[in-house]
Parts: C-alpha cells; structure tokens; sequence
C-alpha cells in the first residue's frame, strides 16, 4: 500500500466524513476478494494492512484438528506443533502466503469493491443525518420532475416530493427554492430515501414554531390544526400564562408573523383561534370568523348544534362547507350548524340551559382569520 493511498484515506475521511477505520475494513475486505478471485484460492485468509510502513500481507488461516478432511482450511496438530510446539486442538495456525505480484492485481481489482464500501459508508451517514430529521421542515432546491414526483436537493440527498404532497395552488420550476416538512426517511438499496411534504399539517406547525418565538420557547402551545393545504387552515393556540395573548402572539404586531407564513404557503389562508376545554367556547371560537349565538352539546356522540345569525350562515358554513369542516376537524367534534330562525322553529333556540356568559368570553375573544372570506 503506497502513501499516495495513505493520503487518499486522510482525503476521504475529511471531506466525505468517513472514518479511517471504516475505510480500512473496506480495503481488507476487498483484498481477500482480489486474493481468492485471482489466485483461485478457496482457503480462508485475511489481509493485514500495515499503516505505519504501507505494506499488505496475506495470512492463510488453518484450523487445528486431528484429522484433516479439507487441507485447504485444516492442519494437524502433528504439522501444527512442528511450526510452533504451542499449538492445540482448536488453535488457528496462520502462514504468509503473500503472491509476489499480489500489489498490482490487488489494486485493480480491488477498486470497484472499495468505492462500493465508500459509497455505502457514505449512505449510511446520510440516512443517520436524516433519520432523525423526520417531522422537522428544511430548505430545499427543486432539481428535477416527472410525472408523478418533485425531486428537491437538501444537499446529501434528494428528496422525493410527490404529487399528492404538492400544493395545488403552486407550480414548481428548477431551482426554486422552497421549504418542505420531511414525513419519512428510508434505507433503500439504492441509498436513503427522504420524502416531504408541502401540504401536511406538519409543515404549519413547524413554520409557526420559526416564526412564533413564544410557541418555540413553549409559552404558547398549538394544541390542534386543521388544514385544507393551498385553500385554508385552521389552528387553536393556547397560553399557559394567563399573561400572554396566545393568539395575538402568533399574528405579531400589524399581522407582521402570520403574513410571512401566509407568504410561505403561496396565500393560504389561515384562522387562529384560541383554544379552550370548554367545548361551547372551543366550538364557537372554531367557527370563526362566524359569530354564534349558542353552541348545544351533545357528550354521548361528541356532536353540537350550533345556531348563529341568519345572515352569518353561509359564513359560516363557508364555501362549500369548508369551514364548518375544518372547525369539525380543529375541534374533534361534529358540528351541525343552524340559523337563527330555522332553530327557533325547532323549539331549540333560545335554549334556557344555555351558558351565556362562555358564549359572551367567546365574542369578546381575539381570534384572528387572516385574509377573512367574505360571504
């Protein structure tokens, strides 16, 4: 082994990160391929790599026993102790056998099997890196496309973004850069697999928490969210200092902190909505920017009936149902929204067991509906 090979292992461990003694192993193993791949050898050997003076020895490596079956991986204790008197039944005898021209034919060929251990050295540093950055959002760099998937560098690797995760209010061209939640990482044959996101709730959650030094410090906690990726999304904050505006907190000052993540996301709208564990509050804080006059709890099948103004109706519901359904998904409750006068000919409205005053906290609230529809 020259130092020209010596300085290539220095090389290799600086700028890809690989341990010498990784590559070592590599090498040795390689050698023992080349050995029996060229010499026709079947025996077992090992390669000894001598660091300090650059030299490669091969040592044929025999079992002692007392009958030999297979000459190639046996000796007898007779032949054994006639090399060295110490052997014993069970003891591995080891001779150099080292070819004279084994250095040249050991170079070539063991080249390919020695960048294959470098590149599946490198891989497993690379899944290692990105293992455990599932569930956290990075910069990327679209590369490439087909048919089906988004292909984004994040430096190492390239991650697969596929149609399902795209936005569908964004269109995507090389060397765009853009952020993308990571949802799983995976070791393939071909080296790690990372693949992201850009419509998972995930990806909101981590840019409020970029964004919001309270919800990062954990002042301020999101504690549910609701996402229609590209359209509209929903997200309940709370404060465990009384002290703090969990809401007013994540829209900054003049709309400042919400206006970057709205940015972020291409114009997706976005509600923030104070979460309570009362479920009349939580509900009608849900429905915003609707205002409700009575939310009617159900507990057996965690249903409520919620009556708001007959002209707030299709406010509401929303576009086609959309905000009602993401308040039913913020909340975990299904919601049935009824207007003012349709309730009062039920008979259900005005409801005499209603708690009035949660409702009155719920209007003086300050959820914000950034980019607020009007219907």
């Amino acid at each position: 082994m020259s130092s020209e090979l010596l300085d290539a292992l220095d090389a290799l461990e600086k700028q890809k990160g690989i341990s010498r003694e990784v590559l070592i192993e590599a090498i040795e193993a390689a050698l023992v391929t080349a050995y029996k791949r060229n010499f026709n050898q079947a025996q077992n050997v090992r390669v000894d790599l001598n660091l300090s003076t650059g030299t490669m020895l091969v040592y044929s490596r025999k079992d002692v026993v007392e009958e030999v079956e297979d000459e190639r991986l046996q000796i007898s204790l007779e032949e054994a102790k006639a090399i060295n008197p110490a052997y014993e039944i069970g003891d591995v005898v080891e001779e150099e056998v080292t070819p004279r021209n084994f250095g040249r034919i050991a170079a070539q060929t063991a080249k390919q099997v020695v960048t294959q251990r470098v590149r599946e050295a490198e891989r497993g540093l690379v899944f290692e890196e990105f293992v455990d950055r599932a569930d956290d959002i990075v910069n990327g760099i679209v590369e490439r496309m087909d048919a089906r998937n988004l292909y984004v560098g994040l430096g190492k690797v390239e991650a697969v973004l596929p149609q399902t995760e795209q936005m569908p209010n964004e269109s995507y061209q090389p060397h765009d850069r853009i952020k993308v939640y990571i949802t799983k990482v995976e070791r393939t044959t071909r080296g790690p697999q990372v693949f992201v996101s850009r419509t998972h709730p995930g990806l909101l959650r981590r840019l409020f928490e970029t964004e919001v030094p309270e919800i990062y410090d954990g002042i301020v906690e999101i504690k549910s969210i609701a996402r229609e990726a590209g359209d509209r999304s929903k997200i309940s904050v709370h404060a465990h200092n009384e002290e703090i505006d969990p809401v007013g907190s994540c829209v900054g000052a003049k709309g400042a902190r919400v206006q970057t993540i709205v940015n972020e996301l291409s114009g997706e709208k976005i509600d923030i909505v104070e979460w309570s564990e009362e479920p009349v509050v939580f509900v009608a804080n849900a429905l915003s920017p609707s205002k409700v006059l009575d939310v009617q709890v159900n507990e057996e099948d965690k249903s409520t009936t919620v009556i708001v103004p007959d002209y707030q109706l299709s406010l509401a519901i929303g576009k086609r149902g959309q905000n009602a359904r993401l308040a039913a998904k913020l909340t975990g409750w299904k919601i049935d929204i009824k207007s003012e006068s349709d309730a009062r000919e039920l008979g259900i409205y005005p409801n005499p067991n209603a708690n009035t005053e949660l409702l009155q906290s719920s209007d003086d609230s300050d959820d914000f509906d950034f980019y607020e529809e009007k219907e």
